[in-house]
């Protein structure tokens, strides 16, 4: 199942990408990082939860893929994959950029926005007007 889910051309790709994972201490036995990918692919996949990966299939346990997930995202390993893939298919010709798109959920906000531009404050003036060049000057009253 491992190698149905992650085959060797794509396991040939990710590789170089992950990082080097500690061997435990006095944990477990070490689980193969391709077996963890393939039990994260499982799991997001079939959309079913972690602690239900089944175990005759050959993937670790469903707490040490979500670790590897975890560990993998803060790593930076998805957006290089990411990158690598589609920098493989504009070389094969099977990507059009002319049809590409972009929106909010793409591009990250600003924290706190653009500054505001200032307000200016409402006081007597010259009011503009549709009928005549010239008016009166407005005047605001307060009503008590």
């Amino acid at each position: 199942m491992v190698e149905t889910l992650v085959p060797d051309r794509l396991w040939h790709t990710i590789q170089p990408l992950l990082p080097v994972t500690p061997r435990p201490k006095g944990g477990g036995q070490f689980a193969c990082p391709r077996a963890a990918l393939a039990g994260i692919i499982y799991v997001l996949k079939e959309g079913i939860r972690w602690n239900a990966l089944p175990k005759g299939y050959g993937f670790p346990s469903g707490v040490t893929c979500w670790r590897r997930l975890r560990d993998w995202q803060a790593a930076g390993v998805w957006q290089a994959l990411h990158h690598v893939l589609l920098n493989q298919l504009h070389a094969l010709g099977l990507v059009d950029l002319s049809r590409s798109s972009l929106d909010s959920a793409s591009v990250r906000a600003l924290k706190g926005g653009i500054s505001p531009v200032a307000i200016r404050l409402t006081e007597a003036s010259w009011a503009p007007s549709a009928t005549s060049s010239w008016t009166d000057k407005v005047f605001l009253w307060r009503c008590f």
